[in-house]
């Protein structure tokens, strides 16, 4: 009778005793490879990124996931759930993903892997005994003793007297005798009027059993002993360090008294779970939001993810902050920061890094240490399933060898590339360009999604945008999906026009003390919009409003003025510029306008030229590249379009896209026509059915 014994890490690749119960396992190891040969096969697209996998070494290997696999591979699944508390990220649970990774050999053949979920355990912390150690001059701290030596990651210290805020330096030991640095230099702090705390130390998972804290005492009082002190364990394999990636940022443009920055994310597939920025500003108290464009019925809507107030204080030489914003899984390649700046200066961003959620590994065996192939990037793939699902409860507890990740190439794809998402709905039902009044070339871009920013003439000249079509030149819509965005529109207007003062108007005597200014729009049918006005003067106190004048309705009534918005602008620091003031104006219906300031007894309050902030608006839809386009509006009557690419639109959200610009505007063969006097008609046959009215009375009482 033979012997036999449970696997154990480092006895290689796992294989099965001849005999009886092989017998019964060859024709359900030959299913399940069928199956996982021909899983990608049914309703997938080819995989496009080829990578080499160097092992670490022979046998049990352990590979991590980087960005580049991450924004490229089917996403990664997670669902609302009680994991571990790792860090301060949004509970959230592994699922599965990276269905479409394959690992293939020198010889081609494919080498079965696990996908090994992150842990989900609530972690467990020891309470360790205070010991006091001899303070120094400029020095003071204590020593942690766990009673027995066990894998460790973080430090928590409770009952400290606060305020305070603290650089401090951490060694380790398993022994008591050998001691190396967890933490050279770092800062703990409890500032309860900032609402600034920080009191876990985190530092390289290993098996440790005593610490020493050693407090920096040069700037700032010392401390007692702790109430008490714990360690958070840390078993079997290594728990998530956080990861996080740098995210590239660009500022935008932006009303008076914030600041927002869009940030560039690798892939919407990635499952970030808060921000982190560096700023240079400080003190800082400002309120911030993360948004993103997401579908409402039938429009897209900037949707806010997260918020938080960013804060920083600073004691003496000692920085206490919390710049983290906790977000909602992100699904665009583009998010938004917003941030409250009230009478600051604009907020100066130096970097932005996201946290992402704690992530799965690979393992696999290698027989030789000789590098795979990894391949991946393709859609519709099942999960793989290999033999070595086996050994799934026997990883926690192994020793793996680190494999590593080579740069990423992609692959020719091996049948005729498959359309776009979407380009079935790239052309929509026939229209009647001859009848809009305005017509603009669309220039050429590759196929693809495709982003189309309106400016201030679409705006003017549509109804509401409910008219707005694109076309090709055979008359064929493009079907688009409407982008609300929160951002404004800016738009430069020309320098304020003085208006001299008139003494022998007819006006009342306190009109001497106002300066009068007129303002000149591009269009006299803009939509509502926010004026923006600046000065370089510090200190002073102005009453603002904006006048329009409107001509008589009817023979009855006159000529009026009305005043349309009315602001107090008001500064008194003379060691800060003056924050530009905005008065919020509705939809005027004149191309000028006029601006009065109310100056006193002062002089003439300097006013730069001013800008114009109108609603930001964009198209998405999908180019094919095959004929020119054209955008199209100018037809009050024509009701908003409908099309079925809203039923893709979240599917569509999540990619990149390209941006197009208009070209010039340019009148469209309904702009000759003559305009069609609705008013005069409507009078003209209200006089005439009176006429008529008038005379048969008449007729009738003369019969009598």
């Amino acid at each position: 009778m033979s012997r036999s014994r449970s696997w154990r890490p480092g006895d290689g690749p796992l294989r099965f005793a001849q005999g009886f119960g092989s017998t019964l396992l060859l024709p359900l190891v030959a299913l399940l490879e069928l199956h996982s040969a021909i899983a990608p096969a049914s309703g997938s697209t080819p995989q496009t990124i080829e990578r080499e996998v160097r092992p670490g070494a022979k046998g049990p290997n352990r590979l991590d996931l980087d960005t580049s696999l991450m924004a490229t591979a089917m996403p990664l699944r997670y669902s609302e759930g009680r994991t571990q508390d790792w860090g301060r990220s949004p509970q959230l649970r592994f699922l599965g993903g990276l269905e479409d990774l394959r690992l293939v050999d020198a010889s081609g053949r494919e080498v079965g892997y696990l996908l090994v979920s992150p842990p989900e355990r609530v972690p467990q912390w020891r309470t360790g005994r205070l010991l006091p150690v001899r303070a120094g001059r400029f020095a003071s701290g204590f020593d942690v003793d766990l009673g027995t030596a066990g894998m460790t990651d973080r430090l928590r210290i409770s009952g400290l007297p606060s305020p305070f805020l603290k650089r401090f330096r951490l060694e380790a030991s398993v022994d008591g005798n050998h001691w190396s640095v967890a933490v050279a230099e770092g800062t703990l702090f409890d500032l309860p009027e900032e609402n600034l705390r920080l009191i876990e130390i985190g530092f390289p998972r290993g098996e440790l059993r005593y610490f020493r804290l050693t407090w920096d005492d040069r700037s700032s009082a010392r401390l007692p002993i702790p109430r008490e002190v714990s360690a958070r364990e840390a078993p079997g394999q290594p728990a998530p360090s956080g990861s996080t990636i740098t995210l590239g940022f660009r500022p935008r443009a932006s009303e008076p008294g914030k600041s927002r920055f869009a940030i560039g994310v690798p892939s919407g597939r990635l499952p970030i779970t808060a921000l982190k920025l560096e700023v240079s500003t400080e003190p800082l108290l400002r309120p911030a939001t993360i948004a993103e464009a997401r579908l409402q019925g039938e429009q897209i809507v900037s949707v806010p993810l997260g918020s938080t107030t960013l804060r920083i204080a600073r004691h003496g030489d000692l920085l206490a902050s919390d710049l983290r914003i906790p977000i909602a899984r992100p699904e665009e390649p583009e998010l938004e920061l917003v941030v409250e700046d009230g009478d600051n200066a604009p907020l100066d961003l130096i970097a932005v890094r996201a946290e992402l959620a704690p992530l799965p590994w690979i393992y696999f065996e290698s027989e030789a240490g000789a590098a795979l192939v990894a391949r991946y990037g393709g859609a519709g793939y099942s999960a793989p399933r290999y033999d070595i699902e086996a050994k799934r409860e026997l990883v926690a507890g192994a020793v793996v060898a680190e494999a590593q990740w080579s740069p990423a190439r992609e692959l020719r794809p091996r049948q005729p590339e498959t359309e776009p998402a979407g380009s079935a709905l790239s052309v929509g039902g026939s229209i009647d360009s001859s009848k809009f009044r305005y017509r603009r070339k669309i220039p050429q871009v590759p196929p693809g999604l495709t982003v189309l920013p309106l400016d201030a003439a679409a705006l003017a000249h549509s109804t509401d945008l409910r008219d707005i079509r694109i076309a090709d030149e055979q008359g064929r819509q493009v079907p688009y999906l409407l982008e609300k965005r929160d951002e404004p529109l800016s738009l430069d207007l020309p320098p304020l026009e003085s208006i001299p003062y008139d003494p022998e108007a007819k006006a009342a005597p306190e009109a001497a003390r106002v300066s009068r200014y007129r303002i000149r729009l591009p269009y006299d049918t803009l939509p509502a919009s926010r004026l923006v006005l600046s000065t370089a003067s510090r200190v002073f106190a102005r009453r603002v409003w904006v006048v329009v004048d409107r001509e008589a309705t009817d023979r009855r009534s006159k000529p009026w003025r009305e005043t349309v918005a009315e602001v107090a602008w008001v500064h008194a620091d003379a060691g800060r510029p003056a924050r530009d003031v905005v008065l919020a104006l509705p939809a005027l219906g004149t191309a000028t306008c006029e601006l009065d300031v109310d100056e006193g007894d002062n002089s003439p309050l300097p006013i730069a030229s001013p800008r114009l902030l109108l609603p930001s608006r964009r198209l998405r839809f999908f180019s094919t590249a095959v004929s020119a386009l054209s955008l199209l509006y100018g037809q009050p009557r024509l009701p908003a379009p409908r099309y079925d690419i809203a039923l893709l639109a979240p599917t569509l959200l999540g990619q990149a896209a390209q941006e197009a610009s208009l070209g010039a505007e340019s009148p469209g063969p309904a702009a000759q026509e003559p305009p069609v006097p609705h008013m005069r008609l409507f009078w003209g046959a209200l006089i005439a059915g009176f006429v008529v009215l008038m005379l048969l009375l008449v007729r009738l009482l003369l019969k009598k």
